[in-house]
This record gives structure tokens, C-alpha cells and sequence, in this order.
């Protein structure tokens, strides 16, 4: 069995996809990729096909599904690892954590990256980090104050956590909120590791750009998501 398993959910990623992968095989031993892509339209697919040969890679292209959270759950599916890891693509620098952070899985069942534990910290524009923070505390509000960054989403995990929780992959970062609070509620292990979000380089590409139209409405699901998860039963 592969000892490690990291996931990619990739759309439109040229810029940085080949680094996030060489910095992730530089920096995890024994490890595979799985890349989920969501029908990119520029080089993204192109540079994956040109890597395949040398590294441990697998691609699935889906064509006609896209979102974050089924991304995420059909590369999960798809991931043989006895410990499973995700990271932004566009955050391959990060790799350089991951190391400790599977050392610390001897002792923990999920090690979470945050930006909101001392030593972490967010260089993001002004509204991305103050509707992070908004929502981080509403999270802690509603549902558990044993996270300070639900909405960070860079893990490693033991497979086995996959046993005792639930995973509702849909919707965006939202999924994993709803996912976090499941292993709180479950008793597993958490151990949040500071880390320092850089500035987006191309806040006009990312997913999330400071667009005050997409931050009300990825906010209004992401709280809706928060309450439903408060009150869901499983």
C-alpha cells in the first residue's frame, strides 16, 4: 500500500501546477498524486500529461462536473494512501510543512494547517481576510471553538478517519467545514500547525478574488452550510 496520498483539484492551474508537484514529490516520500481537473482551458492538462512519466500520477479529467467538494471526493476515492493530504495547487510552497506534519500524525488522527493560531497569519487583501476571519468565527460560534481555522482545508489525515466520519462532498470550501466538525464530534485527534498565507499572486484568476458579488454569495452558503451542519444528524 502507498504510505501517502495527496490530492489536487485543479482548474486552470499552468502557472503553478508544475511546481506544487515537483515541491510535493521534493518533499513527501513515498508518495502518489492524484490530480481531479475540471476541464481546464489552458496548459494545465498539457504540463500534467508531460509529468506523468516522472512522477507517481493520477489524472482524472471530469467534463461536464465541476466543484470543489466532488473534486475533492472523487480524488479521494480514487487515493490509495494509508495517510491522505490536500494542499491549493497554487500553494506548493507549503509542501516544506508536510514532513512534520505526517511525523505528527503518530500521535494525532488529522494535522491541520492555520493561519489563526500564534505563529500563523494572513496576507491576503482586506476582504478575503476579513470574510475569512468572519466566517472562522462564526464557525466557532455555532459549532466548536476547538478549531480556529475551519476554512484553511490544508490537511494530512490517517485513512482510517475516513471510518468514523461523514464526507458530504459538495459544494466549495463549505464541505470541509461540515467535515471538520464531524471528527470534533467523533473525539478524534486534531493538532492545528501555524502557517503564513502569502498574498495571492493573481487575485483576479483565483476562485475566490476579492469580487464583492462572489464573497456575499459564497459567504451566504458557506453560513447556511455552518447551520445545517449544527443541527444535521449522523
Amino acid at each position: 500500500m502507498i504510505k501517502n496520498s495527496i490530492l489536487l483539484c485543479t482548474y486552470n492551474e499552468d502557472k503553478y501546477i508544475e511546481n506544487t508537484i515537483h515541491k510535493l514529490t521534493q518533499f513527501i516520500p513515498d508518495l502518489e498524486i492524484i490530480i481531479v481537473d475540471d476541464n481546464s482551458t489552458d496548459k494545465t492538462l498539457s504540463i500534467i500529461n508531460n509529468l506523468k512519466n516522472k512522477f507517481n500520477l493520477k489524472i482524472i479529467k471530469r467534463l461536464k462536473t465541476k466543484g470543489l467538494g466532488s473534486a475533492f471526493n472523487r480524488a479521494l476515492i480514487e487515493s490509495n494512501g494509508e495517510n491522505i493530504g490536500w494542499i491549493d495547487t497554487n500553494m506548493g510552497e507549503l509542501a516544506e510543512l508536510f514532513p512534520k506534519m505526517l511525523e505528527d500524525l503518530n500521535n494525532y488522527d488529522l494535522i491541520l494547517l492555520s493561519r489563526y493560531v500564534s505563529g500563523g497569519s494572513d496576507d491576503r487583501v482586506f476582504i478575503r481576510v476579513f470574510c475569512s476571519k468572519l466566517i472562522n468565527f462564526f464557525c466557532r460560534i455555532i459549532l466548536s471553538k476547538k478549531i480556529n481555522d475551519y476554512t484553511s482545508s490544508i490537511f494530512v489525515m490517517k485513512r482510517s478517519v475516513l471510518n468514523e466520519t461523514n464526507l458530504l462532498g459538495y459544494g466549495h470550501g463549505d464541505f470541509f467545514v461540515e467535515f471538520l466538525y464531524d471528527v470534533i464530534r467523533k473525539g478524534l485527534r486534531i493538532k492545528e500547525v501555524p502557517y503564513k498565507q502569502k498574498k495571492d499572486e493573481d487575485d483576479g484568476n483565483s476562485s475566490t478574488s476579492p469580487n464583492l458579488l462572489r464573497f456575499f454569495t459564497l459567504g451566504f452558503f458557506y453560513f447556511l452550510r455552518v447551520i445545517i451542519t449544527r443541527f444535521r444528524r449522523s
